[in-house]
């Protein structure tokens, strides 16, 4: 199936559906001033250009934003809350480290949401909601064998993601696992920076939606948990092997 087979709206829906990576539950947010500041400062942690370990400066911020304070720690909390920034005592807010221990419990808690929302998916299945999926593992086909497209190709899965949560029919799980979604962001870029590891992650994408389609929930939900174990593997190795080089204290 080609992307103009499908009807633009999924396609619109696809690209959009997280504007604001920090509201992703939230399908057409209205923010507060410290919301907005966060999804921004957020946007900027979650693509590397504020690196872990690295300094949140609220005076700068404020500045920037031609605010006072104030709204810059609303925002900070914001933050910290979704796991992107930590908040130090006398010592301010800083990014918040990549750890090998952390993203083995997201990874954990957020295999086992994903599973609930792979069997709510099947229970019902939405030729529209496949569609979709189609037009993503396609677009996940293209960026996997672009030497570059490492960020792109995570991104496109999170917005997936976000996706079949919103479809799955649990607004409360749909939050809890776009939170946690958020969380991994940062670790999945790493465990998909490869171009060997964004092609069978795709191969699995591709099994996966054809399982659904099928009806096979059991295997649906295999292949679920595989590639995220595979990916976890990877960004646990990319992370220790930081760690040994002295790049990540």
């Amino acid at each position: 199936m080609k992307p103009s087979d499908l009807p633009s709206r999924l396609f619109a829906a696809w690209e959009s559906a997280v504007a604001f990576r920090l509201f992703a539950d939230q399908a057409t947010p209205t923010l507060t001033v410290p919301e907005q500041i966060a999804a921004r400062v957020g946007d900027r942690i979650l693509s590397g250009e504020m690196p872990p370990g690295s300094r949140i400066g609220e005076q700068e911020l404020a500045d920037e934003f031609s605010v006072s304070r104030g709204p810059i720690r609303d925002a900070l909390r914001i933050l910290e809350r979704e796991g992107l920034a930590t908040l130090l005592a006398r010592r301010g807010a800083i990014v918040t480290e990549l750890t090998t221990g952390e993203l083995a419990e997201l990874l954990e808690i957020r295999g086992g949401l994903f599973e609930v929302v792979v069997r709510k998916l099947a229970a019902q299945p939405d030729p529209e909601l496949l569609n979709m999926l189609r037009s993503g593992v396609q677009r996940l086909q293209e960026l996997s064998t672009a030497p570059d497209a490492g960020n792109d190709y995570a991104e496109t899965t999170y917005r997936l993601l976000i996706l079949c949560a919103r479809q799955c029919g649990n607004a409360r799980l749909a939050r809890m696992l776009s939170a946690l979604s958020l969380q991994t962001l940062r670790y999945s870029k790493l465990g998909l920076a490869s171009v060997a590891r964004r092609q069978r992650s795709a191969r699995l994408w591709q099994e996966t939606v054809e399982a659904l389609a099928a009806g096979d929930v059991e295997r649906a939900v295999a292949l679920t948990r595989k590639r995220i174990e595979e990916s976890g593997e990877e960004a646990i190795s990319q992370l220790s092997a930081q760690a040994a080089d002295g790049l990540n204290p």
